[in-house]
């Protein structure tokens, strides 16, 4: 499918946030994870979080939905002995049933992606369960991906967390199952320090007990420990709701989002503050994000390690923005779905962008005047290059026709509807 985005001047309206993808898929993980039944409510519906559904029907749990709420009997430590699991293109999902697989004797993660999730590494989880007993056959760190287990072992842990904190999150949803206490430790630096406090409130809610240090580098994880059944109520999503807020921050606007709670653990949470930083009209209170844009915006200097699923959309509204923007601290982009670096700004710069990159960095040239466009571009497969695109499209003069824009299902299946009920002129060609 073909996303033709035509320049569109205002929007106006009112949009429900979509549920919270990261949070849905935890709360699925731990409901599997229990012994007995947990109940979601308003579990999110998109590709990633459909993956996660599939998978823990495959190892067994029992999954139920009726209107907006899910019930999951789960299987505890003993999932279904399978030999065979397809995750799509959902690479937490992958990375998260990676370690629960080792209690399986031999599990084989298929490659049904190979010019996506099929290139991405994890050779840092694949070391880590190598020091618990389990064997894993791979290619190059990539699927497909063999766990031999069946007797996993805690004790003394190491995992890098350079690339991704989806290593360290599977870990600590597997390790309190052991037998053996267990000690992780996170080598080098750890990225997106604030994903891991969504697993580890997930993981408390849970009932089960983790001892963090400050810094989220050293945890104790005692064994033996057992996931209990619970209920579970599923916020909103602020990294699929930070292309909508750039969207209105780009047009002259009056648009609300709802949904999106304040003291949300969400790191995404912080595209309120960049946007603010960036002289966006808006207020926040009691769940609703209200945003009267007028396309005039400053430009911003910020640590995109802290929201990095929103750096993208907050990039797009950069490249109209007075100044020269920076978002640094970033490298873990490039390990995403696409290289979200180099891909999404060889994409802007097609559009008539001017920006440039580093290693970890991101630097806009901002254009007040909107840019040209009047071409088509590659989304390279990636739900959050093609949202942070629409955006663009909105303010060139020439509009963008978007390749392959179905992959926004993974996250936001509703996407462009909603853009469309707020007046974007959205066209979508099969």
């Amino acid at each position: 499918m073909k996303a033709i985005v035509k320049q569109t001047p205002a929007l106006k309206g009112e949009i429900n946030a979509l549920s919270s993808k990261n949070y849905t898929t935890r709360y699925m993980l731990v409901g599997a994870l229990a012994d007995g039944t947990s109940t979601i409510r308003f579990p999110a519906h998109s590709e990633d979080s459909d993956a996660m559904r599939r998978c823990i029907r495959d190892l067994g749990a029992e999954l139920h939905e009726e209107g907006d709420t899910m019930t999951i009997r789960g299987f505890g430590r003993h999932p279904l002995p399978i030999s065979e699991l397809n995750v799509g293109n959902a690479g937490a999902v992958l990375r998260f049933l990676m370690s629960i697989a080792a209690f399986c004797p031999e599990l084989t993660f298929v490659n049904t992606y190979p010019d996506s999730l099929g290139k991405r590494p994890h050779n840092d989880l694949i070391t880590a369960l190598g020091q618990m007993n389990v064997g894993v056959e791979h290619n190059n760190g990539r699927l497909p991906i063999t766990i031999r287990g069946g007797h996993p072992k805690g004790g003394r842990i190491q995992v890098s967390g350079n690339v991704s904190s989806q290593y360290l999150s599977s870990l600590l949803f597997m390790t309190p199952l052991l037998d053996e206490d267990s000690e992780i430790e996170v080598l080098h630096d750890l990225k997106s320090k604030v994903v891991v406090g969504q697993t580890l409130e997930v993981i408390a809610q849970a009932g089960i007990r983790i001892e963090a240090s400050p810094d989220l580098m050293h945890y104790r994880v005692p064994g033996r420990q057992r996931y209990e059944a619970k209920e579970y109520i599923v916020q909103g999503d602020y990294p699929g709701s930070a292309a909508v807020l750039a969207a209105a921050a780009v047009t002259q606007s009056d648009v609300r989002v709802l949904r999106l709670e304040e003291a949300s653990k969400q790191g995404e949470r912080a595209v309120i503050d960049v946007l603010r930083a960036m002289n966006v009209p808006l207020t926040h209170e009691n769940g609703i994000v209200h945003v009267q844009g007028n396309g005039k915006l400053k430009a911003v200097e910020f640590d995109g390690d802290h929201f990095t699923d929103a750096v993208l959309a907050m990039v797009a509204a950069a490249v109209f923005a007075e100044g020269t923007s920076r978002f640094y601290n970033v490298e873990n982009l490039r390990y995403k779905e696409c290289d979200r670096i180099t891909d999404y700004l060889n994409e802007l710069r097609k559009a008539g962008a001017d920006v440039e990159e580093r290693q970890s960095e991101i630097i806009v040239h901002g254009k007040p005047e909107g840019v040209e466009g009047g071409v088509e571009i590659d989304a390279h497969f990636d739900h959050r290059v093609i949202m942070a695109l629409t955006v663009v499209g909105l303010r060139s003069k020439r509009g963008l026709t978007i390749k392959d824009a179905h992959h926004v299902a993974k996250s936001y299946p509703q996407y462009f509807d909603h853009l469309k009920s707020i007046g974007a002129q959205v066209e979508l060609i099969d």
